[in-house]
């Protein structure tokens, strides 16, 4: 099991600041990194797989230093937004060069090529290949050494939906195999399927860490907002909004639900079952309706 850690790392270009003291550490498992364009994510993924040197602070994989370390590349596989790649060459070919440069033959780059599940096209040249057969031949030359860190920035552009799928339970296979996983995706969805840690960065900053229902949770600051069925919404409704721990209710006939606005998380969260229950009103369902993913995201980069 390796972990990368990054400490008060920063990064710029010439006046152009792109990455400001970020501390952080990716370990096992399926970590999702996300940050609106321009956050700073390839600047982070490319100083963790040795592209780049930190201008201040450092990055380790497992207490050793990425940067300009060639031993590292034995334990990273890196899957680059960028398409620089040999069109030239057969997909076989591509995968099987890389295979060749840690010292591995045509069995480790076949054995590559079936785990992205591109075989039936591994003899055609890559410049004939779409956006998302693209990005597989990338998967499959990262792979072929079976590194304990995959780092990805991007990796789902380009793909279909089957395309996507399989590659989502690849990635939650390695993460449970005890690998590190990182991935950057601007699509929030895929993010929120895939990975039980988040790193966001906003603005070159590092924003939040952690489960994205936890950091929710913590952002005491925002009002937590849920959707109530009860048994009597209208009679729950009454009983809640004396209490200052509610900051507004509505009462959707339409749905048949009660929209609860709670300024005061453990507060209500103690208040509604005791009250549920003061009144005879039977609760039947309680759910938050702002704890996805593109809730939280949207509020760490409007704060």
């Amino acid at each position: 099991m390796s972990t990368i850690r990054i400490d008060n790392v920063s990064r710029w270009f010439g006046n152009v600041v792109a990455v400001n003291d970020v501390s952080m550490t990716v370990g096992p498992g399926v970590t999702g990194l996300l940050g609106p364009n321009g956050a700073g994510k390839s600047t982070l993924i490319n100083m963790m797989g040795g592209f780049l040197a930190p201008s201040a602070g450092t990055v380790t994989l497992d207490g050793e230093t990425i940067w300009r370390n060639e031993g590292i590349y034995r334990h990273i596989g890196i899957v680059p937004e960028r398409e620089a790649m040999y069109d030239f060459l057969t997909g076989r070919d591509f995968v099987r060069a890389n295979a060749e440069l840690h010292g591995l033959g045509d069995r480790e780059a076949q054995r590559a090529l079936a785990t992205v599940e591109m075989e039936y096209a591994q003899d055609r040249r890559i410049d004939t290949y779409s956006k998302g057969m693209r990005q597989r031949v990338k998967m499959a030359s990262a792979l072929v050494h079976e590194p304990s860190v995959l780092l990805l920035d991007e990796p789902f552009n380009g793909m279909d939906p089957r395309q996507r799928m399989q590659l989502m339970d690849l990635l939650r296979t390695m993460g449970a195999e005890g690998r590190t996983v990182l991935f950057s995706s601007h699509i929030l969805e895929e993010v929120e399927q895939l990975a039980a840690h988040i790193e966001v960065v906003v603005a070159g900053r590092h924003a939040a860490s952690g489960d994205f229902r936890k950091i929710r949770r913590l952002m005491t600051d925002r009002p937590h907002r849920y959707v109530v069925r009860s048994g009597d919404d209208r009679a729950l409704a009454a009983a809640l909004i004396a209490d200052p721990s509610t900051s507004g209710i509505e009462v959707d006939v339409r749905e048949g639900v009660l929209r609860v606005e709670a300024a005061d998380f453990g507060r209500f969260t103690e208040l509604l079952p005791r009250v549920a229950r003061a009144h005879g009103i039977r609760l039947l369902t309680v759910s938050p309706s702002d704890e996805s993913l593109e809730s939280v995201f949207s509020y760490l980069v409007t704060a």
